[in-house]
């Protein structure tokens, strides 16, 4: 059952039960919904304003139509980003049953579930400018660098798939072979995201047009895997002011390396755990897309929610100064 107060909503989570065949529980507060919707709602106002400066006028004299929809912007957008908060698996089920019935006093003039799957792409814009200047952190001379896969079907099915058809591609990850793309981020040591990139899956982590658009308004270490060794590379970034670190392969010869270095190379779980919270949480990856531009969506909005969240993974420095005591003594 639902039950509705004044600061915290139980829900149930839908379909999804542990092995003791127990039902499991999550918590979303009506203060982050009411959180997200104001920002959502800021960022709107002013993103309408400068658009209206910049519409070309009409040289016939003849009127437009502008018709006006039931939910606003920042509406939509605080629906799509409050979804991969983690409570629901299934947007159609979330929607229905939790926003047109237990959040109807917030939202009094949704839509049908059809009509509002029409209404997502006119916060395609908006979102993304709002992802870009309001929710991602600030660079702190210690970035992390990662990429993940991004599946849309499953293995059997590739050869069928007609919706990412000619745009999607066939990679390989660490996991073994997948159908789909791949999500490049970049975050600092206090588990902010600063950017990124989303290509197809054959894309290699070092292709030069991916780093274009990661290593903007980035300075000092960049920390990465050993999936991202390359000379040029490195030359590449080292010319814009930033050191890229990388762990080192068996049959390379040993460099020296600063000791601070090796100690924040270890802590590149800060961006895995990322990586894992967008999938398991977020629930950025499933297979029941039935367009592009859903797909599109579904990826900003759960970015977007990640920026939200209380919890983010951070480098606790105390830890890292009695690691660099032990190592010295």
């Amino acid at each position: 059952m639902y039950k509705i107060g004044n600061h915290v909503i139980n829900l149930y989570l839908y379909g999804i039960q542990n092995q003791q065949n127990t039902i499991l529980i999550s918590m979303i507060t009506v203060d982050k919904v009411i959180e997200i919707f104001c920002i959502a709602d800021d960022f709107c106002r002013e993103y309408s304003l400068e658009v209206e400066k910049y519409q070309i006028e009409s040289k016939d004299g003849k009127k437009r139509r502008n018709r006006s929809c039931c939910l606003s912007d920042s509406e939509i957008v605080a629906i799509l980003v409050c979804f991969h908060f983690g409570t629901f698996h299934n947007f159609k089920h979330y929607y229905l049953f939790f926003i047109k019935e237990h959040l109807q006093s917030y939202f009094p003039t949704a839509v049908s579930y059809n009509r509002f799957v029409e209404l997502e792409s006119r916060v395609a814009i908006p979102m993304i400018l709002m992802l870009k200047l309001l929710c991602f952190g600030e660079c702190t001379g210690i970035t992390y660098v990662d990429s993940t896969c991004i599946p849309v079907c499953h293995n059997k099915r590739i050869k069928r798939n007609k919706v990412f058809k000619d745009v999607a591609e066939v990679g390989k990850s660490t996991m073994g072979w997948y159908y789909g793309f791949k999500l490049h981020l970049v975050c600092n040591d206090q588990g902010e995201l600063l950017n990124f990139c989303l290509t197809k899956a054959n894309v290699d982590d070092r292709n030069p047009e991916v780093f274009n658009v990661l290593s903007k308004d980035l300075f000092g270490k960049l920390y990465g895997d050993k999936g991202y060794i390359s000379k040029t590379l490195f030359e590449t970034l080292f010319n814009d002011g930033i050191h890229l670190v990388t762990g080192l392969k068996s049959n390379m010869k040993n460099k020296l390396m600063p000791l601070r270095d090796k100690i924040l190379l270890r802590k590149r779980s800060v961006i895995e755990t990322i990586n894992d919270e967008l999938k398991n949480i977020a629930h950025a990856v499933h297979s029941r897309h039935r367009g592009l531009g859903n797909f599109l969506m579904n990826m900003i909005s759960a970015i977007m929610a990640y920026c939200f969240f209380p919890k983010k993974p951070t480098i606790k420095w105390e830890v890292e100064k009695q690691d660099q005591l032990e190592l010295f003594f």
